[in-house]
């Protein structure tokens, strides 16, 4: 790793004002979303809450805008009040990813309250639950993590295509490396491994990313699809991985629990850099910087050969057209 690597110190600051921008946040009411979502609004940026629990998620806006002396709060608006972007404003739309009805009415309530989007940030996720199915009875995992944004964001790209800047940042996972897409049992419906599904969910945030992105350059749009993990974060994500309470900072394991865990916080400047770096391009992914690849100020970082694979990409694309019956307009 290059000196200039480990010294580049990207933080919060450098985001810029971002005023007179919309950002969307999948689970912006905790954890890395919740950061994420805190950090736009503090650079002026009006931010939607898309969140399952609504409570929570107005709950979560009330603490944003207070601690965000350019953001307000106000009530969401309602369908049909469409009109000008407030200077950070924070607002909420109830949005169930493991609900392909819940993911379509929350596409347009969108779509009547705001006559664009910027910013898209796909960050709502699970990791390693016990088997499950969605709604739609999709595995978990898979349905939640990649099928209901692929969803989500199709529905929505309308808003995004002819905006100047706008960006599509799906937060992925060092996870990914481990995963494979396997198509003959993508619900996981013979044999069920949390780590495997989670891994192949992972892996297809980031064939996604790279498929949306090749779509959109061929198309010729001023949008472009970025990714972002967010290395070891302390947040609730990962309840459901056995022992995991051993890698939380204790008194005498905060020295050592420092290289592979940091802060929600640290964690979510992978994804603001995706999202407002003006050096950012289309394709690139950005992660911890640290030779562990878990902590660190955010750099650009490398994703597995299993995500550039083409193939899978676009046959990856087609089935989630045909699971979720959603059609994207480039």
């Amino acid at each position: 790793m290059s000196r200039q690597r480990v010294a580049e110190r990207w933080t919060e600051a450098d985001a810029g004002d971002q005023s007179g921008r919309v950002a969307v946040v999948t689970g912006g009411n905790s954890g890395i979303g919740f950061e994420t979502a805190r950090m736009l609004a503090a650079c002026g940026m009006t931010v939607v809450l898309a969140c399952r629990d609504l409570a929570k998620a107005d709950q979560a806006a009330a603490q944003i805008a207070a601690g965000a002396p350019s953001a307000s709060p106000g009530p969401s608006p309602g369908p049909g009040e469409r009109g000008a972007v407030e200077r950070g404003a924070v607002a909420t739309v109830r949005l169930d990813l493991a609900s392909l009805a819940s993911v379509r009415k929350a596409a347009a309530e969108l779509m009547e309250r705001y006559p664009r989007l910027d910013l898209l940030i796909n960050n709502a996720g699970v990791m390693t639950p016990p088997y499950g199915r969605t709604e739609d009875g999709f595995e978990t995992q898979i349905g939640t993590n990649h099928l209901g944004h692929f969803a989500f964001t199709g529905l929505v790209l309308g808003l995004l295509l002819d905006v100047p800047g706008s960006r599509v940042v799906t937060v992925s996972s060092q996870g990914h490396r481990a995963g494979r897409i396997n198509f003959d049992d993508l619900q996981s419906e013979r044999r069920y491994s949390r780590f495997r599904a989670y891994g192949q969910s992972k892996l297809a945030n980031l064939l996604f990313t790279f498929e949306l992105q090749r779509r959109l350059a061929a198309a010729g749009a001023p949008t472009i699809a970025l990714a972002a993990h967010p290395g070891g974060a302390r947040t609730h994500l990962g309840r459901h991985v056995p022992g995991i309470r051993q890698l939380m900072p204790t008194s005498r394991l905060e020295s050592i629990s420092s290289l592979v865990v940091q802060s929600a916080e640290m964690g979510a400047l992978p994804t603001l850099r995706a999202a407002t770096d003006p050096q950012a391009r289309g394709g690139q992914y950005y992660g911890p910087g640290r030779i562990t690849g878990l902590t660190g100020y955010p750099v650009l970082v490398g994703s597995s050969r299993r995500s550039k694979d083409v193939e899978v990409q676009a046959r990856l694309w087609a089935e989630s057209e045909r699971l979720t019956g959603v059609t994207y307009p480039v």
